[in-house]
């Protein structure tokens, strides 16, 4: 994959180092003497200060409280909420004396090396041989890693960076030391973050404490999803969310997931979120500030300011909520609503099912996005999807305006009860989609059907996908706004015409509604497609990943979440948990980090490291193409700012192959501190 030379320079520094965001490079003032405070007061991007005492550059033992406060920071770069770190070097050259480091002020461990630990005769080395010597060879200087903090859980962990390859007996002894100059050494536990690490590891099993991603993870009460601040009425929704009763200016705090969710001010779930579901990428896309909090039911914070104006804010270390004035509300509420229409673009002259291998870019005009980008990806080497076919718009269309239904969506949606009241534009939406899936289905177009699927693979369920000139755009990705439908086996052309009819009315889902008016997409100019396809043999794992890190711009690499087959990681509820990890994609060779197991696998990793690197292989293929690529969303949709891929994939059969079965843009909002500086 072609990268700008400087942020991969950046990059390799911030994977060697762990840290957060490049240093200036500057060299500071000689070191004060040991054991005195250098002098400054800091506080940390994202919540709360870590200390509000004087910092210290470096201490050999953290033997106390306020030490430890003295030099943690909150890195708002971390994919872990309400954490504080301390980084610390082990000198091997000088008897092992160990070096924790202020880490507010140095983030990247190479720069505290370079600059205090440098001396005649035995200079650092640059920053990429740093990299390089001291994380992956044996005759390295120093041993580094981190403390951390897990405030929710309150664990205590030592951890390295995923690409370290310290053998199991110097971790043993890196454990031991780091422990007995720490004040609370006797909880530190060692935690593996990849499998690297994991294979060190084996050899030295049960010589020294450990903690597990699914100990952490299940610790965490507090996940920050979408960071922004919202102004809105705060809504505390006990049971499940009626969606003809949310408003735009709503702060929703729910007791369950909905599978979708209209426009609102911000959401606040009391169950964690898969972070690349249905729910988290439509807030993601909108802006919409979104958190799990496991005690949001319960907060005094939150029921004592149910029913008022209030504004939210969520950081990637911390949230605060306080009552708002309802004209700093209706400043920020201005701000959120495109002011310019969006007129989707549509043909309707098309009347070909053709095959995905014939569908380009170009195509989204007449069958959709989906099944225009899905086409697109297909014709690249290396990528498998399921095939299938496409039903162009004008089916839907001609059904519409035979069923005589067009001309009554216009005066529909101008009666002033459906623009005002919510309840009745949920009944006369209703009543909107009965009527399509009334009226009888063109029997030719079900006979074409019928002989495609059996042409193509008669034994096989099929799912018949939406596709719309409205969906899996820039800037409106409408995920999970239309129904996707299963055929059966050896459907018949009544299966058939009723699944077609039920995608078709799913362009009239209050839900669907409601986001494309707050977008002020034009609706009478929506189009449904049809993406035909027949289901994956052999699938036992499905995934979405993004081709960014979304938690820090300067270290590429790719978010993943994976699903045992039988469960959902874009419609996860509960305590349904997607297996995560982060691919590192700026080395030669990816580095993997685990973030999560699947709550499905009994503690068993689902996708193995092969498996990462071929699924790392293949986005790298769909990133770099649609990346080229771009200019023509930009065109399509004016405005856009995408910047990754949304790509979902199954991995099938016993060769554990890739299947993709949607790419779309994606666009990934860093914050302050997680921006490549």
């Amino acid at each position: 994959m072609q990268r700008n030379a400087l942020v991969l320079v950046a990059a390799l520094a911030l994977l060697a180092c762990g840290g957060t965001r490049p240093h200036d490079g500057t060299t500071h003032a000689p070191p004060p003497q040991e054991g005195v405070d250098a002098g400054t007061t800091g506080t940390t991007g994202a919540g709360p200060s870590v200390t509000t005492t004087a910092r210290r550059e470096s201490a050999h033992e953290i033997p106390d409280a306020a030490t430890w406060r003295s030099l943690a920071a909150r890195p708002t770069s971390s994919s872990v909420a309400r954490t504080e770190v301390v980084k610390f070097l082990v000198d091997l050259h000088d008897d092992r004396r160990i070096w924790f480091v202020d880490t507010e002020r140095w983030e990247i461990h190479y720069f505290f090396a370079r600059d205090r630990l440098a001396r005649a005769g035995e200079p650092v080395e640059d920053h990429l041989a740093f990299n390089t010597t001291e994380y992956r060879t044996e005759g390295r200087r120093f041993e580094m890693g981190s403390v951390v903090h897990y405030l929710d859980s309150d664990l205590w962990a030592l951890e390295l960076v995923s690409g370290d390859t310290l053998s199991g007996p110097r971790i043993v002894t890196l454990y031991r030391q780091i422990a007995a100059a720490l004040w609370t050494g006797d909880r530190l536990r060692f935690r593996a973050i990849s499998p690297v690490h994991e294979q060190s590891l084996a050899s030295v099993a049960g010589q020294i404490p450990t903690v597990t991603t699914e100990e952490v993870f299940e610790g965490i009460e507090y996940e920050p999803l979408t960071n922004g601040t919202a102004f809105g009425t705060l809504r505390v929704v006990h049971g499940a969310l009626d969606l003809a009763s949310v408003r735009p200016d709503q702060i929703l705090v729910l007791e369950q997931l909905p599978d979708e969710i209209p426009v609102v001010a911000g959401v606040i779930s009391a169950q964690l979120q898969a972070p690349l579901g249905h729910i988290a990428v439509l807030c993601s896309t909108r802006q919409t500030p979104n958190m799990g909090l496991r005690t949001a039911l319960t907060d005094d914070t939150i029921t004592a300011l149910d029913g008022q104006l209030v504004a939210l804010t969520i950081a990637p270390q911390e949230w605060t909520l306080r009552s708002a004035s309802r004209a700093e509300a209706e400043a920020a509420w201005a701000t959120r609503r495109p002011s310019a229409p969006l007129v989707p673009q549509v043909e309707a002259g098309e009347t070909r099912l053709r095959p995905l291998s014939d569908l380009r870019l170009g195509d989204a005009h007449t069958v959709g996005a989906k099944a225009a980008q899905l086409g697109e990806a297909a014709s690249l080497d290396g990528i498998l999807t399921p095939g299938g076919f496409a039903i162009p718009f004008h089916y839907y269309l001609a059904h519409l305006e035979r069923a005589g239904i067009t001309s009554t969506i216009a005066p529909m949606m101008g009666a002033p009860t459906f623009q005002s009241d919510g309840q009745a534009r949920d009944v006369a939406l209703a009543d909107l989609r009965a009527r399509i899936e009334a009226a009888p289905t063109d029997p030719a177009l079900v006979r074409e059907i019928r002989t495609r699927i059996q042409s193509t693979s008669r034994d096989a369920r099929w799912i018949f996908r939406s596709s719309t000139n409205a969906e899996d755009l820039p800037g409106f990705t409408g995920a999970g706004l239309y129904r996707s439908i299963v055929v059966p086996a050896h459907a018949t052309d009544d299966q058939i015409a009723t699944a077609i009819r039920q995608v078709w009315s799913s362009v009239w889902l209050l839900g669907a509604f409601e986001e494309r008016d707050w977008y002020r997409v034009q609706h009478d100019r929506v189009a449904m497609g049809i993406l035909a396809e027949p289901f994956v043999d052999g699938a036992f794992a499905n995934g979405v990943a993004i081709t960014a890190n979304p938690f820090f711009q300067g270290r590429p690499g790719y978010f993943i979440n994976a699903q045992a087959l039988g469960g959902s990681v874009t419609g996860a509820t509960g305590d349904e948990v997607p297996e995560q990890h982060l691919i590192y994609t700026y080395m030669e060779t990816p580095e993997y980090e685990l973030l999560s197991r699947s709550s499905r696998t009994g503690g068993a990793q689902l996708l193995t490291e092969l498996d990462l690197l071929h699924l790392s292989n293949t986005l790298t293929v769909l990133e770099d193409h649609f990346t080229r690529e771009r200019d023509w969303l930009t065109r399509e949709w004016p405005g856009s700012d995408a910047n990754a891929c949304d790509v979902e994939f199954l991995v099938a059969g016993a060769d554990r192959h890739i299947v993709i079965l949607q790419v779309r843009p994606y666009t990934v909002h860093w914050g302050e501190g997680q921006l490549l500086e």
